[in-house]
């Protein structure tokens, strides 16, 4: 079995920072791309940034700038450093991952998600 984490959420002022971690566990081949979304509160879940196992990146204009996505590819992690923080950045946070987990192809997982609150 494949289990996404993810840690680093909480609870900062607008402008502060949070780091957010995701470490993919169980039996995997490789990991394609990673990536992270977010659902505020009455709103769809939408697409933040992604990584693809090469190092290219790409991100939601919303957050251009101010965010940088990265990951480790021997610890399996992915991660998303949030500077700038705003109030419309609130929301919770999950984390996904394509990943060969055979020679069946590719497999999409997703953690369980962690609560970022940014107050004015």
């Amino acid at each position: 079995q494949v289990q996404l984490v993810e840690s680093g959420g909480g609870l900062v002022q607008a402008g502060g920072s949070l780091r957010l971690s995701c470490t993919a566990s169980g039996i995997i081949f490789s990991i394609n791309t990673m990536g992270w979304y977010r659902q505020a509160p009455g709103k769809q879940r939408e697409w933040v940034a992604a990584i693809t196992s090469g190092g290219n990146s790409n991100y939601v204009d919303s957050v251009k700038g101010r965010f940088t996505i990265s990951r480790d590819n021997a610890k399996n992690t992915v991660y998303l450093q949030m500077n700038s923080l705003k109030p419309e950045d609130t929301a919770v946070y999950y984390c996904h991952a394509n990943l060969m987990r055979d020679f069946g192809g590719g497999y999409d997982y997703w953690g369980q998600g962690t609560q970022v609150i940014v107050s004015s």
